[in-house]
């Protein structure tokens, strides 16, 4: 299993990681190397919120975060089927979960890799976006009697922040034929589609459903499953999104008169508030901040999507003045290593202080990289709730309709 997570860029957490009770006690500790801070709670807390609230089946998205310790936390707190896009994610989530439903939802994969996701590890529902790929997968799988076989059908990405909409689906009035060749190899037809990464307003999933509904009256198929993807929000500065509830509401009566099952592929939702990291201002030139992470580490989004991330001034006795926008450099030589935020900390902020930035479960671990000589394994777990929470109100709402007795 390790090394099937250092293949993805991590490494796995030993068993003898320490506990604190919050970031705060990290930088009092002054460490050189940036530490990431893992919360459990959170991760446990946002597991339950779906397995409870989604009307549907919910499927971790494994590429948002592939740490085995996160992927154990999501199971024992009742996620049993994950979203894979890679044999290797194939592999280390059979090899953490054996028991687990796992999805190859990549709509463009490799023979090979068909071939071993099927006979070595048991996968039955692929995905596919175009005839060759049909024909890919049922070579791979020698015209294999029980596939769950999803048409990923492309639906726009007008509400959500990061488009999804040009690398993969089949536009709706063309699926037809493909819908029916599917239908034909199949033991289970299926249709899926992403509304894009951080969906604003649940009106996408309405807008996605309403193609869906076209592309089956078109086809005159019958469909088993639809998988309406991920795209369900987190909170970050300037992106405060509605409540998750609304959207299940909104996907729940999209498929009031249809009769079939339905499921999504939470990634970011999941896991965004799992981990944060504490770093150490190495040098301030004006409003521009020099810190020990950054673009090729854990602030990837932040670099080259420009996604803004809660941030926090880690000092005792805490500062009074004023909050300042700032950018942030990060360790490498590179320009691009450049956050141009602005992300608010105190005007007064300077070298060797340190800072934690927040809401980096979700893809900041999982891009990390050595660049430049760069980086840092050092993990810790800690007991305070995540700077933003999607979920805190929601649990502290249902801590108050106890009664007792």
């Amino acid at each position: 299993m390790h090394q099937d997570h250092r293949a993805l860029g991590l490494a796995p957490l030993s068993t003898d990681v320490p506990t604190v009770s919050g970031a705060i006690d990290i930088a009092q500790g002054k460490p050189v190397q940036p530490v990431t801070l893992v919360r459990p709670h959170a991760a446990a807390r946002a597991a339950r919120f779906f397995v409870e609230k989604f009307p549907g089946r919910s499927m971790y998205a494994v590429k948002a975060n592939p740490s085995p310790e996160l992927i154990r936390i999501l199971w024992d707190n009742g996620i049993t089927h994950y979203d894979v896009a890679s044999i290797a994610e194939v592999r280390l989530v059979a090899r953490t979960l054996p028991d687990a439903t796992l999805c190859f939802m990549h709509p463009v994969k490799a023979e090979e890799a068909i071939a071993e996701a099927y006979f070595t590890h048991g996968v039955r529902t692929f995905s596919l976006d175009s005839l060759e790929e049909l024909e890919k997968i049922m070579r791979a799988t020698r015209n294999a009697a029980d596939l769950t076989l999803c048409v990923r059908l492309r639906v726009s990405s007008e509400h959500s922040k990061l488009s999804l909409a040009s690398k993969f689906g089949v536009a709706p009035h063309e699926a037809k034929p493909l819908l029916f060749a599917a239908r034909q190899a199949a033991d289970a037809l299926g249709i899926c589609f992403h509304v894009g990464s951080q969906a604003m307003t649940p009106d996408a999933y309405a807008d996605a459903m309403e193609r869906v509904r076209a592309a089956i009256v078109e086809a005159a198929v019958t469909v088993d499953v639809i998988d309406v993807g991920g795209g369900f929000p987190s909170s970050y500065p300037g992106m405060e999104p509605p409540p998750l509830e609304r959207y299940f509401e909104t996907i729940h009566r999209a498929f009031e008169s249809l009769p079939i099952s339905y499921s999504a592929e939470p990634g970011r939702a999941l896991c965004a508030e799992y981990s944060s990291i504490v770093v150490r201002v190495e040098k301030r030139r004006g409003n521009e901040l020099y810190i020990n992470d950054g673009a090729y580490g854990a602030l990837f989004d932040a670099a080259h999507i420009g996604w803004r991330f809660p941030v926090a001034l880690l000092r005792e006795p805490e500062s009074t003045v004023r909050d300042h926008p700032f950018s942030f450099y990060g360790p490498t030589c590179d320009d691009i290593d450049h956050m141009q935020g602005p992300f608010l900390l105190p005007a007064d902020i300077q070298t060797s202080d340190y800072f934690e930035i927040g809401m980096l479960g979700a893809y900041g671990s999982a891009m990390r990289t050595a660049f430049n000589g760069f980086g840092s394994d050092e993990t810790v777990i800690v007991a305070d709730e995540p700077m933003v929470s999607m979920y805190t109100d929601v649990e502290r709402e249902a801590a108050s309709n106890v009664v007792t007795l």
